[in-house]
């Protein structure tokens, strides 16, 4: 099971985070050069209080007994670079250890009410001050701060607003990364749709396998409109190629009638029926055109499809009698009526039956069967006519799309009548498609059902 993880989600955990890194960073750096010697600080905290190593230390050395002292002076010189002496009024150290021209200057500083006192030796950072032990006394601690070997630790530790700096700049870091994650799918969306708008049609985003956010679907959306988008312009420019070449044909014809009319006025009768004729070929195909075009429509009508398929059937049976073809219609119900608008489904259906009748070999029945499934009719035209390829099934409903390509454009017609059929039927809320039956092509249409009583 994927996480879904919204945008507003990432962003809100990616600058808590961020937050939460600068503080811990934050915290982390303080508990530890306020709990490590600072050798600087020796030198420019010389008012302030000691640092909590210091402090800790002084304690530690008022309160542990004789037996531990020594231990614990050696595990704070191997743990914090630190030598620790402990010096009573005489100058000797207590541990008996040999004491630094440098340790006893400063221990001689603290005098009268000095308690601390500091020293700078070279490298070496020395801090004196006062202790008082049950069994020995008043005695001087003189903590010697080895040099660091760490100089950016040193030079962090020593530096409140180079560490203020520091935090500031990690912090930018993490949310100038954290920003770029952010918004790199929206600027790629961003260089996408300008190279969508100049022209270059084949741009697509890169879509995440397992990705859920909006950002992902963001680019869905965007690969599913720049798909339609490619598919409708294609078909913008196939049609204007189309109706070039299917007005170039008849507006030539036209065009030699007229000149052979005024060559041979004797023949100008008989020229000028061909130049009616081609004028009527070309009103039709506009007709057509606008048909297959139409986006929109208004279903104030209805129609019974029982008594309109009977009519084109028979109107169909009395075309294809030269050749013996018939068309049959069966049907169950006496009356299917369903909303309409004007006469498109009757255009509809008639090109959906001519086609088949066309396609249809001599001597074969065209069979259409109207039967009611839930709430929709279905009609089904199916032809003995060898059917299509199945790569052709959806095409045979593009305008001027042939499956046959043996047909001419004067004997074939224009290719319009499927799609006209299917763009009115899609309007009138049902569906068109076609299948192979083996010996033919079915053509199924689908309509939603009109309730009677509401008529």
């Amino acid at each position: 099971m994927t996480l879904r993880m919204h945008l507003f989600t990432k962003i809100f955990l990616g600058f808590w985070l961020a937050t939460i890194a600068v503080l811990a960073s934050w915290l982390i750096s303080n508990q530890y050069f306020d709990a490590n010697p600072d050798r600087y600080a020796v030198k420019h905290r010389p008012h302030g209080p000691p640092q909590r190593f210091v402090l800790q230390m002084i304690y530690d050395l008022q309160n542990t007994d004789a037996a531990g002292l020594a231990a614990l002076v050696e595990r704070a010189s191997a743990e914090h670079d630190v030598d620790i002496y402990l010096l009573d009024r005489s100058g000797t150290d207590l541990l008996g250890r040999q004491v630094p021209a440098t340790v006893r200057k400063v221990a001689l500083e603290l005098q009268g009410v000095r308690r601390r006192a500091f020293l700078n030796a070279g490298r070496e950072h020395l801090l004196a001050h006062e202790i008082y032990r049950p069994e020995d006394g008043l005695l001087r601690a003189v903590f010697v701060f080895r040099p660091s070997r760490h100089l950016l630790l040193a030079t962090l530790g020593s530096n409140f607003w180079l560490r203020l700096g520091l935090a500031i700049i990690v912090s930018g870091l993490v949310c100038y990364l954290l920003s770029r994650v952010m918004s790199k799918r929206i600027r790629n969306l961003q260089l996408a749709s300008r190279r969508l708008a100049t022209g270059d049609l084949d741009t697509r985003l890169q879509v995440r396998k397992w990705g859920l956010d909006e950002t992902d679907e963001l680019a869905r959306d965007f690969n599913s409109m720049a798909q339609q988008l490619q598919e409708r312009i294609e078909a913008q420019k196939r049609l204007l190629s189309d109706v070039s070449h299917e007005l170039r044909s008849p507006l030539a014809r036209l065009r030699i009638a007229l000149a052979l009319a005024q060559e041979n006025p004797d023949t100008s009768p008989a020229y000028l029926q061909r130049i009616e004729r081609e004028a009527e070929r070309l009103e039709q195909l506009i007709g057509q055109l606008l048909a297959s075009q139409v986006e929109a429509l208004e279903l104030d009508d209805h129609i019974d499809l029982v008594q309109l398929l009977k009519q084109l059937c028979s109107d169909a049976t009395f075309e294809g009698a030269a050749n013996g073809k018939t068309v049959t219609l069966v049907h169950a119900q006496e009356d299917a009526i369903v909303a309409s608008s004007g006469d498109l489904l009757h255009k509809s259906f008639e090109n959906i039956l001519r086609n088949a009748v066309a396609h249809a070999p001599d001597n074969t029945t065209v069979a259409v069967d109207l039967e009611k499934l839930g709430e929709s009719y279905r009609i089904c035209v199916t032809d003995q006519g060898g059917g299509v390829a199945e790569a052709e099934l959806e095409k045979i409903f593009e305008a001027f799309y042939r499956a046959d390509t043996a047909r001419t454009r004067d004997t074939g017609g224009h290719g319009l009548g499927l799609a006209i059929a299917r763009r009115a039927i899609v309007r009138h809320g049902g569906h068109i498609r076609a299948e192979n039956t083996g010996t033919g092509l079915v053509v199924i249409c689908t309509l939603p059902c009109t309730d009677v009583d509401q008529l």
